[in-house]
């Protein structure tokens, strides 16, 4: 299977599976991202710690600050405590949130990000106004200058 398959089959994957957190996974968020594959997280109780990022979502698919992963503990190394299982887009987080699986801690964070994002027109600049129009049609129908023959 060639490296484009590969990566097709693990975004498909990333986009339409959805698993809820049981006793062995659970939601952490993104604090910052350390090098070679690690990142820091912070769970739901507020401890941070490092997880790694298995080879299939490397090169594949990115995170970054702020997102939310699906993770499991892993028993090697002091530093790394977890790898990440999934991670959750925009629709894994509803059909988590519809489950009542979600975080609380998370869910007060997240509403307060969703307040301070808004929506494009609030950061649009104010539209022309109608007279402004106006103006514009009446220097077209203006008559133009006539070229001179030399």
């Amino acid at each position: 299977m060639s490296s484009t398959t590969k990566a097709k089959h693990v975004v498909n994957e990333a986009l339409q599976r959805y698993e809820l957190p049981d006793e062995k996974h659970y939601i952490v968020k993104v604090i910052a991202p350390r090098g070679n594959n690690l990142h820091e997280v912070i769970t739901p109780s507020g401890s941070t710690f490092l997880v790694t990022m298995p080879t299939k979502f490397r090169r594949t698919i990115f995170i970054k600050r702020g997102d939310y992963v699906l993770v499991e503990n892993i028993d090697e190394g002091d530093k790394v405590k977890a790898e990440i299982i999934q991670i959750l887009l925009k629709d894994n987080i509803k059909y988590i949130r519809a489950q009542n699986c979600w975080p609380k801690e998370f869910e007060v964070i997240q509403d307060e990000e969703n307040k301070d994002n808004g929506s494009y027109e609030d950061m649009m600049p104010p539209s022309q106004s109608s007279g402004d129009e106006e103006e514009e049609e009446e220097e077209e129908e203006e008559p133009k200058s006539i070229l001179h023959d030399n």
